[in-house]
């Protein structure tokens, strides 16, 4: 197997690429509100601004890689293997820089149809499924991987999982790329190797049914093919368990799901055996939980309805709405072309795809709360509350 990774940029091409990710994603807006507590106050309209918002390490780290890439292979192209991020805004700009992306598709003759040999191979922030890591590497492409080290450290887990014998239980989306990339690493570490992703709090109460019963006659209704490795045998491959997560589920849930197992465990096997057959690790990043709970201490703080800012296929991003949307009418936009009127929104509800809403900015006093997922640019944050203040009939703030 040849090895092809590309080395981390140097600091000259950072200090260049940086100048130009500044002027792409920042905010002088933003940067006033950073220096002013959050928060801006005109007649009867106030906006406060999360503590933790928009652009973790992991997502400031893969932009950062993206663009040096162009930097360093200026004549090469340069393909990536899905969505660098969940922010339709970022990777629209990636095109523009002539950073190509794979056909998102299960067919290898059409997804690989276009590569040659000199082409660079760009790895998303979410990572990439083994599989297809494997036949880059093989293929001898020149590879720069963005996975981010939260993502990297959950495979760890994962791994030591597969090699100790244990069933990789993983709360998380099936469909996601991250967590595709995580249950990858189970099988790729081991032949024997086993994963289950669970998706909420109620797949994970009748998981933990089953195991205490021992019935696994509703199993396969319960949990589907997609969401469980081949040959998936319950009554065997749910004797051991650890847990594991998508990096950006959650917080509360994840945390629950792993105790709502281990009590299933206990009870099955008794208290003394528990650690012989569950083992968990919290691999929730960083990021998510400081996102998370800015959000519930700007929701403690007062505010009449929040203004969610993010791709619409971000995990994290829908769970911050999910948190506001328990207390206070939130709404999850992409950016500030979804504010149409004062009574007109484009906004994602849970669960749902995005539709038209009304009533969403009444008159007279308002506190307007605002966060933004992950993978959102201060730029675009910036935007959505110039957009606010001007349906407010609110002047924007001296920023000198």
């Amino acid at each position: 197997m040849t090895r092809s990774f590309s080395k981390a940029p140097s600091k000259e091409i950072r200090a260049q690429v940086g100048v130009q990710i500044e002027s792409d994603f920042s905010s002088r807006l933003v940067g006033y509100l950073r220096e002013n507590g959050y928060k801006i106050q005109a007649g009867d309209t106030t906006i406060k601004l999360a503590a933790e918002f928009g652009f973790c390490y992991g997502v400031d780290r893969a932009i950062e890689y993206a663009f040096a890439a162009r930097h360093r292979f200026p004549n090469r192209r340069i393909w990536l293997t899905g969505e660098i991020i969940h922010n339709p805004g970022v990777n629209e700009r990636l095109r523009e820089m002539k950073i190509d992306f794979l056909p998102n598709t299960d067919d290898k003759n059409v997804r690989y149809a276009d590569l040659a040999k000199d082409d660079v191979i760009l790895i998303p922030a979410f990572g990439a499924d083994s599989e297809e890591m494997t036949f880059f590497l093989n293929e001898g492409y020149e590879i720069v991987d963005t996975t981010c080290g939260s993502v990297l450290n959950v495979w760890k887990r994962v791994r030591k999982y597969a090699n100790e014998g244990f069933t990789a239980l993983v709360h998380g989306k099936y469909d996601h790329e991250e967590t595709i990339a995580t249950v990858s690493q189970v099988c790729a570490e081991s032949p024997d190797g086993h994963y289950l992703v669970v998706l909420d709090l109620d797949e994970a109460r009748d998981l933990a049914a089953m195991i205490v019963s021992g019935d696994w006659s509703d199993f396969d209704r319960k949990f589907p093919a997609h969401a469980r490795s081949k040959d998936f045998d319950p009554a065997r491959d749910l004797m051991r368990i650890g847990v594991a997560n998508q990096t950006t589920m959650l917080e509360s849930e994840s945390r629950e799901i792993g105790e709502i197992v281990r009590a299933a465990i206990a009870e099955r096997y008794g208290a003394g055996e528990t650690e012989s057959h569950f083992l968990s690790f919290d691999t929730i990043c960083s990021a998510t939980e400081d996102r998370q709970r800015a959000v519930k201490e700007l929701l403690s703080d007062g505010v009449d309805r929040m203004i969610v800012i993010g791709g619409y296929n971000s995990s994290n991003t829908g769970h911050l709405l999910e948190l506001s949307s328990a207390v206070i009418p939130a709404y999850h936009i992409v950016d500030a072309g979804c504010l149409i009127t004062a009574d007109r929104i484009i906004a994602k509800p849970n669960g749902r795809e995005p539709v038209e809403m009304t009533d969403w900015l009444p008159e007279g006093p308002q506190v307007i709360g605002v966060t933004g997922g992950a993978s959102t640019p201060d730029s675009i944050v910036g935007l959505v509350i110039e957009r606010i203040l001007q349906l407010r009939g609110v002047p924007l703030p001296s920023l000198d």
